[in-house]
């Protein structure tokens, strides 16, 4: 099933509402995609559970929602200005780019004698000298330009008069409102170190690779945290050990992914960034195999020295107890909530002879719970059951479903993924009781209707 498994995805996200392709009634946009009304109840659980896990229930950790568009001076002192390049390939027929670490990194996928070959690992120089050597070409096979630095942040102008308009970026990452409000969150709650504050929002990547989906889009939601600490007081080791087991487990425990699709990586002295000591990536075998999820990186205290060179004002923290200044030094972990999003699908996709269901964790759900009556021309039966679902949905993300045969209907939230479906006969109006059918095994119990708010309470637990 891996070999067309992206395909099966892709079209079950298209039939069943959970991804559409951007602006597609006038073609498309490249690398982008709307979350339709089921996969934008996925995403909202996705998002909601992180902020649950790594913010409410920590009292180290505060939230912060910082613009989109920050001061142009904020990309510069974070070096994304001068360091934020992918390498950028041409074919000299067509024009299309690539980047050209990944058009080798498929052009070597099945060739035995580039096996342990880490692309990675390559400086721009060394990404041309294999084409040249080993005579790559595009996929069309063509011949290839010399790789050339390619930005990756977007930038756009602030006011309407063409002499006065002010040039500023989209965020590349969520991270940096959070260096360039340290001081405000220092000086308006009362947090100690080590402390963390984390986020979610949009940032935008100009992104050269395409046809993977939402793995890679040129606007995603990030999931981002900037842990700060004493480097004297804690060992930075440690603590990132403690995120790392904090990752998996939200991963494992909490969205219910399959441990054996997962790994930890580290990166190599030339793969890792600029700012950082030492990074991992927690890597998902997507259906395209092994790529990054989730990063965690050891940033130093490289951001708010930047932040504070460039602005001018200090970004130390005086210990209360102590009188000891010093510049905080971060431990990062960052994820795209959208890759989250697509490996709980990838996760969940299961066939069963002709049967179809996303088994995704109750939690995260789009609808917990579908309602039906047996049949839909039936007064009594439809008002039973309206009332079950009225009764239901002030306590769960109920669904109501009356379309089709029954059949249809178990197939239909079978594809959304709904755990339950609660279903209204003509025993419901003699004793009081309906069918309850589990997602999971296909297999209905009865029971009657006042035990449904308990039972589905104890099953998501």
């Amino acid at each position: 099933m891996k070999d067309n498994l992206m395909e099966k995805i892709v079209s079950l996200c298209k039939r069943r509402g959970f991804v559409f392709p951007t602006s597609e009634i006038y073609g498309g946009l490249i690398s982008s995609y709307d979350y339709g009304p089921v996969g934008a109840a996925l995403i909202r659980n996705i998002r909601n559970l992180w902020w649950k896990e790594f913010i409410e229930r920590r009292d180290d950790m505060v939230g912060l929602d910082s613009q989109i568009i920050l001061h142009p001076r904020t990309w510069e002192a974070s070096g994304h200005v001068a360091n934020f390049n992918e390498p950028m390939i041409e074919d000299k027929k067509t024009n299309k780019r690539y980047r050209a670490d990944h058009l080798i990194e498929n052009w070597i996928k099945d060739k035995e004698q580039f096996a342990d070959l880490v692309v990675e690992n390559f400086t721009f120089e060394e990404m041309g000298k294999f084409i040249i050597d080993n005579k790559v070409k595009s996929p069309e096979g063509n011949d290839l330009s010399s790789p050339k630095k390619f930005n990756q942040l977007f930038n756009t102008s602030i006011g309407v008069i063409e002499d006065a308009k002010f040039e500023v970026y989209l965020r590349g990452e969520t991270a940096q409102g959070i260096f360039s409000d340290f001081k405000n969150i220092l000086d308006s709650t009362r947090i100690k170190f080590p402390f963390g504050v984390g986020q979610i929002g949009k940032s935008f990547r100009n992104e050269i690779t395409t046809g993977q989906f939402v793995f890679r889009t040129l606007e995603f939601e990030q999931a981002e945290i900037e842990y700060f600490f004493d480097p004297e007081v804690s060992d930075w080791e440690k603590l990132m050990d403690e995120w790392k087991l904090q990752m998996i487990s939200f991963v494992t425990k909490v969205l219910g992914i399959k441990n054996e699709n997962l790994r930890w990586r580290r990166h190599t002295d030339k793969e890792r960034s600029h700012y950082s000591k030492d990074t991992y990536d927690l890597d998902y075998n997507y259906p395209f195999g092994w790529k990054e999820l989730w990063g965690i990186a050891y940033r130093t205290d490289y951001d708010l020295k930047q932040h504070a060179q460039f602005s001018g004002v200090e970004l130390n923290y005086r210990d209360p107890i102590t009188n000891k200044v010093f510049i905080p030094h971060v431990i990062e972990p960052a994820v795209g909530i959208n890759r989250l999003f697509f490996i709980t699908l990838c996760d969940a996709y299961t066939e069963e002879g002709d049967r179809i269901f996303l088994k995704f964790n109750p939690k995260i759900a789009p609808y917990k719970v579908a309602v039906f009556p047996l049949v839909a021309n039936k007064p009594e039966l439809v008002s039973k059951a309206r009332r079950i679902y009225e009764d239901l949905k002030e306590k769960l993300v109920v669904t109501w479903d009356d379309r089709g045969n029954i059949g249809k209907r178990y197939y239909s939230q079978d594809e959304i993924g709904t755990p339950w479906c609660v279903t209204v006969d003509y025993q419901t109006l003699e004793d009081e009781t309906v069918t309850v059918r589990d997602r999971d095994t296909a297999t209905q119990i009865r029971m009657p209707i006042s035990d449904l708010d308990s039972y589905f309470q104890n099953k998501l637990k």
